[in-house]
């Protein structure tokens, strides 16, 4: 046993020696950093490591466009969330994100806003606010708010979900394949009778292991989830296909038709370009029918796949990295899963008032001006209840007069896939002095994007730095109207102190 015993600690040596010798260190969880700067910081971490294996796509954020050159924007909506959760799962490892698995309009998106209902006959509404830009007092800030049609659970039709889940052996452990499984039986308590679930799975082969069975049968369902297992590989292309299918088959007339895949993105058998994947979604995108993609793990985490494939297919994408956002996704805001505003665009215009304009964030969804009429572009959509936020950072042009009008907000949206859009317009004018005169929601979108740009080592976050973004979010951490049940915005401070923190340990 003795000699058993050492041979196992040997084994365990060479290995580190050898991760050392590459550069690299297993973390706690399976994470790999580099190994000298961990020994460098005795056994800790410093600020913004990579993690190997998990794949972003580069962000090149907007830069400023001169309204003489071009005065008009224009954008596809983005409601996901993703980016945030990662975010608080590299807190809680004691590291900060990379710059780019930071996305501003994720950071926004992620919470709701307390935003007005829609006006009757409208399934979308919007609104706009504007004042002084917190981190360069020079400039103006715009935020622009839409929100999605609240409905009561009676009015949200049937669903059939096609639960797609990935049960490779990269799905292992506690925070990815238990971490789903407790969700998923936790939303199986709170769906109705009438709706509908099937499973498919993908590890090394793709099996249907429940049939479409009515919520009713919950005990069923819940029984065939608790029995997943991961181990093997990852054939999602050929998995994605047959949910497709499948989904096809129980199609429900006006439901709430989607498939919601649990992966970490990890394809590595059969289809695994993302180009192709891409192909495959968007061929399924005149049959009504949604994708929701749901991220877990880290060291093979592929965002940049899933984040194009929810783009391209009628999708959301968020990123699970608790107990308790499985409950925010599954159970609080399960009314998201049904859209209430397809292929959504927004387009600004701005007038003399303004010289120049910056998006900040929705880098990857930009369209080109005349897409905006054009309703076969694909487009984003808003779930039943959600807000989606975006800021433009302005640069006046001389003349502040306070009733000026500085821009114009248009919205095309579709209550159903496949009808003609509708059109939403609002003109902006009057802007506030200071945070004092603006509203809570405009402070707290404002704190997000600081943090968001001070995460990213943005060259535009001008003076923002940690205690604006708390000074601003404090502002607004208890709004009005209970859009923040879950206490999300205090847990947001709790946030920043902490990555001030770990950027101070890196100094």
């Amino acid at each position: 046993m003795r000699r058993f015993f050492v041979f196992i600690i040997s084994v365990a040596a060479i290995s580190f020696l050898s991760a050392c010798d590459k550069g690299e260190y297993i973390m706690p969880g399976g994470m790999y950093a580099d190994a000298d700067a961990y020994m460098m910081n005795d056994g800790e971490m410093p600020g913004e490591p990579e993690v190997p294996g998990d794949r972003f796509d580069e962000i090149v954020e907007n830069d400023f466009i001169k309204v003489s050159d071009q005065p008009t924007s224009t954008f596809s909506i983005d409601a996901d969330g993703a980016s945030y959760s990662y975010m608080r799962r590299c807190i809680s490892n004691d590291f900060l994100p990379s710059a780019n698995a930071v996305r501003a309009e994720e950071f926004l998106n992620y919470f709701t806003f307390d935003y007005p209902e829609p006006e009757v006959g409208e399934t979308v509404g919007i609104n706009a606010e504007m004042g002084v830009c917190p981190w360069d007092t020079g400039h103006r800030l715009l935020r622009l708010g839409l929100k999605g049609k609240s409905l009561a659970e009676a009015d949200i039709p049937a669903a059939n979900y096609i639960l797609l889940i990935d049960t490779s052996g990269s799905m292992s452990g506690s925070d990815r394949i238990d971490l789903l499984k407790s969700g998923l039986c936790n939303m199986i308590d709170y769906m109705r009778p009438a709706d509908r679930i099937a499973i498919i799975t993908y590890s090394g082969e793709v099996k249907r292991v429940l049939e479409s069975t009515l919520v009713k049968d919950a005990s069923k369902i819940k029984a065939a989830i608790k029995k997943l297992e991961a181990s093997g590989y990852t054939p999602g292309g050929a998995a994605m296909k047959l949910a497709y299918d499948e989904a096809v088959e129980h199609y429900i007339k006006g439901g709430n038709n989607r498939i919601i895949m649990c992966t970490d993105g990890d394809f590595n058998v059969g289809v695994t370009s993302t180009d192709a994947l891409v192909e495959m979604v968007e061929s399924y995108l005149d049959k009504g029918i949604y994708l929701s993609i749901m991220g877990f793990g880290s060291g093979n985490y592929n965002d940049s796949m899933m984040e194009s494939l929810s783009n391209h297919g009628n999708g959301t994408y968020t990123y699970i990295d608790s107990e308790e956002e499985m409950m925010k996704v599954f159970v609080h805001e399960r009314s998201h899963f049904y859209s209430v505003a397809n292929d959504t665009k927004c387009q600004v215009t701005f007038y003399d008032w303004v010289d120049s304009y910056r998006l900040i964030g929705y880098e990857n969804r930009v369209m080109n001006n005349e897409d905006f009429e054009d309703d076969k572009k694909d487009a984003g959509e808003i779930g039943a209840g959600q807000t989606v936020t975006a800021l433009y950072e302005i640069i006046p042009s001389g003349s502040l007069a306070m009733d000026a009008m500085a821009a114009s907000f248009d919205v095309r949206y579709k209550k159903a896939l496949g009808e003609e859009s509708r059109l939403l317009h609002l003109n902006v004018g009057k802007y506030y002095e200071g945070v004092a005169q603006t509203s809570t929601e405009y402070n707290f979108a404002a704190g997000l994007a600081a943090y968001a740009m001070i995460l990213r080592d943005s060259k535009y976050k001008g003076n923002a730095d940690y205690s604006m973004v708390k000074e601003l979010v404090k502002t607004a951490e208890k709004p009005a109207n209970n859009v923040d049940p879950l206490k999300l915005r205090s847990s947001l401070v709790k946030l920043v102190e902490e990555a001030e923190a770990i950027s101070k340990k890196g100094e």
